[in-house]
């Protein structure tokens, strides 16, 4: 894209959950239409968005509009299907590329293509039956994790093994849906950090601060900035990030989570490449959020500062816990964000609220 989209152009969103959601309502406020393609009805996108597309991503005359509408395609999950992001890249924009999707969406890929870059990443190996899961097991000293390639999120598709537990391993395979598998080795981190970067079509990136991240059942919990690490374990995470933007000549947001051992080095767990649900907290306590930077760098416009004003403290709202938010709301210095979801579902991410504190 040689020049920055003008105001009053369209931008195309696959996907219609409450990360195309916050993409569309910052999109409007600078000054952009959004069509959003996705295939549920009550799509939290659909409320927000110029026009709604209710379709498969994969319907051909769904796309046809699509095209008509806008002039160029972002997606907000890593699920979409990549032919149909090279369908689309032939006839206009579509970031972030469709490469980066396609390695994001195998774990194996990833793993690999991290290791390729110079990243570090857990030892691994990908697992295609029973004898494949007890060779790799024997490897890792009797731990791993077992985790589905493809469609895996929120602690889906995985499975722990530790050593010294008894157990058959027989249709282990089967019961995972006989489908390609990766065995990740444990390893022994002190905690789980993230780091939301974006990088242009020139090249230019810009990195927030790391944030330290807590899990329940699975599914992140919370988000805090700053992140309990050291400066040298800081810039070595900022650094990581940069280079796999680079390595994947990528345009748009990512969410680069990692594990940061007790020596204070860090491994790449896995990438997003898209905004992240650890980013949230950007648009309390920093000036530009992630869903604004992101939708700076797929339009060619500047990137903004990605400095915070705050320390912050992001929890979701997972459930029933939604019902909280009109206590929430009587607290000063809290920003809530309800994604406009109709039904409550357990493990259903319903919403979020971040806490700021001065810094």
């Amino acid at each position: 894209m040689e020049t920055a989209l003008p105001p009053g152009a369209t931008i195309g969103i696959l996907g219609g959950g409450q990360l195309g959601r916050m993409l569309a309502m910052a999109a409007a406020r600078l000054g952009y239409h959004t069509v959003v393609l996705d295939p549920a009805e009550d799509s939290p996108a659909a409320q927000v968005a110029d026009t709604f597309i209710n379709a498969a991503f994969d319907d051909a005359a769904a796309l046809r509009r699509l095209l008509s509408l806008c002039a160029v395609v972002t997606y907000e999950f890593e699920n979409v299907p990549v032919a149909t992001t090279r369908m689309l890249a032939e006839l206009l924009p579509v970031f972030p590329p469709p490469d980066a999707l396609e390695i994001a969406q195998d774990r194996l890929a990833e793993k690999i293509f991290l290791n390729s870059a110079g990243i570090s990443t857990a030892p691994f190996v990908s697992v295609d039956s029973d004898d494949d899961l007890r060779s790799g097991l024997r490897r890792f000293a009797g731990s791993g994790v077992l985790k589905t390639r493809r469609l895996g999120y929120d602690g889906k598709g995985q499975s722990v093994f530790r050593a010294g537990t008894p157990a058959s391993l027989d249709g282990v395979y089967q019961a995972m849906g006989a489908v390609p598998l990766i065995l990740e080795a444990l390893v022994p981190f002190e905690r789980e950090v993230s780091v939301i970067a974006a990088r242009t079509h020139d090249g230019a990136t810009s990195v927030y601060d790391p944030v330290e991240n807590r899990h329940r059942n699975g599914i992140l919990h919370s988000s805090t900035v700053p992140a309990a690490i050291g400066q040298q374990t800081s810039e070595a995470v900022r650094q990581a990030a940069a280079d796999i933007l680079a390595a994947l000549d990528y345009v748009g947001v990512i969410g680069v989570e990692f594990f940061v051992l007790e020596n204070g080095k860090v491994l790449v767990n896995e990438i997003a490449p898209r905004v992240h649900n650890s980013g949230h907290w950007t648009e309390a306590a920093c000036a530009i959020s992630q869903f604004e930077q992101h939708v700076r760098a797929v339009s060619g416009l500047p990137l903004g500062n990605p400095r915070r004003h705050s320390d912050c403290v992001m929890e979701n709202l997972v459930g029933d816990e939604v019902l909280r938010a009109p206590q929430l709301l009587r607290e000063p210095n809290l920003v809530l964000h309800l994604y406009g979801k109709p039904e409550i579902r357990p493990g259903r991410k319903m919403g979020h609220f971040t806490r700021l504190t001065s810094r």
